[in-house]
C-alpha cells in the first residue's frame, strides 16, 4: 500500500471516529434531555402531592358536609330554615370586597338566617393559613367573628406579600386582649391546623374551586351580584 493511500485510509479512520464521537454526544444529549424532562415532570407530581397533602386532601363525597357542628356562624337563625355558607380565604380580593356585603346582608336578615364561615386558605396566598391559622385561635377564646372582621378590615395592610404576617397577626390578638399564652399555642398548634384543614377537605370534595363559594341550604349558589344572593335568601325564606 502506497503513502497516499496510507494516509487516505487514515483520514477516512479519522472522520468515521469524529462521527461515531459526534452520534455518541448526540445520544448523550437525548439521554440527558429524557432524565430532566423526567425529573420535572416528577417535581410536578411532588408538588401537586404536597398541596394535597398540606390542605388535608379530599374528603370523600359522601362524607362531606357543607356545615358541620363545629364550624363557625357569625350568626344564628332560632328557626334554622335558611343557612348561607361561605368558603373564603382572608386573603383573597374577592373575599374582602364580599365582606362588607356579607355584613350587610347579616343585619338585613338578623334572626332570619344562619350565617356560616368555613376556611379555605389557597395555597397561593402566602398568608392565607397564616391568617385562617390567627382567626382560629381566637375564635378558641371565643373571638372568631372579632378577628374574622380584623383580618377583612385589615387586609390591605398584610395580603398580596410574600413576608410572613405573624408579628402582625399577634398584635391584632393582643389588641384585642385575648390570652396571649393560650393564643400563642392554639397558632402553633397541630390540630387548629387540622380544623383548618378539615374545611378545606370539605370544600374540596363538594367542588369548591374558588373562593368566595357560597352554598344556600347546602345548594352551591353562583351570584353576579347582591341582589343574586338577595333573591336566593328571599326565595328561601318565602318556602
Amino acid at each position: 500500500m502506497s503513502d497516499e493511500q496510507d494516509r487516505a485510509q487514515a483520514r477516512r479512520a479519522k472522520v468515521e471516529a469524529m462521527r461515531e464521537e459526534d452520534d455518541r454526544l448526540r445520544a448523550r444529549k437525548r439521554n440527558t434531555a429524557f432524565v430532566l424532562t423526567a425529573i420535572a415532570v416528577f417535581a410536578v407530581v411532588v408538588a401537586a402531592v404536597l398541596v394535597v397533602s398540606r390542605s388535608g386532601g379530599e374528603a370523600p363525597a359522601e362524607q362531606a358536609q357543607v356545615v358541620r357542628a363545629d364550624s363557625h356562624r357569625l350568626q344564628t337563625a332560632p328557626d334554622g330554615k335558611v343557612t348561607l355558607v361561605e368558603f373564603l380565604d382572608f386573603e383573597c380580593e374577592a373575599c374582602g370586597a364580599a365582606f362588607p356585603v356579607i355584613e350587610q346582608l347579616r343585619k338585613q336578615y338578623q334572626g332570619k338566617v344562619t350565617f356560616v364561615a368555613r376556611y379555605f386558605p389557597i395555597a397561593s396566598h402566602f398568608n392565607a393559613e397564616r391568617a385562617a391559622r390567627a382567626v382560629e385561635a381566637a375564635a378558641k377564646q371565643g373571638r372568631f367573628d372579632a378577628m374574622y372582621q380584623r383580618m377583612y378590615q385589615t387586609q390591605k395592610q398584610w395580603a398580596e406579600k410574600q413576608t410572613p404576617a405573624d408579628k402582625l397577626f399577634r398584635e391584632f390578638a393582643q389588641s384585642m386582649g385575648l390570652d396571649m399564652a393560650a393564643w400563642d399555642k392554639a397558632y402553633a398548634a397541630e390540630e387548629t391546623l387540622a380544623r383548618i384543614n378539615k374545611d378545606v377537605a370539605d370544600g374540596q370534595a363538594l367542588g369548591v374551586e374558588g373562593t368566595p363559594t357560597f352554598f344556600l341550604n347546602g345548594q352551591k349558589l353562583q351570584p353576579k351580584s347582591t341582589d343574586d344572593i338577595k333573591a336566593a335568601i328571599d326565595a328561601a325564606l318565602a318556602k
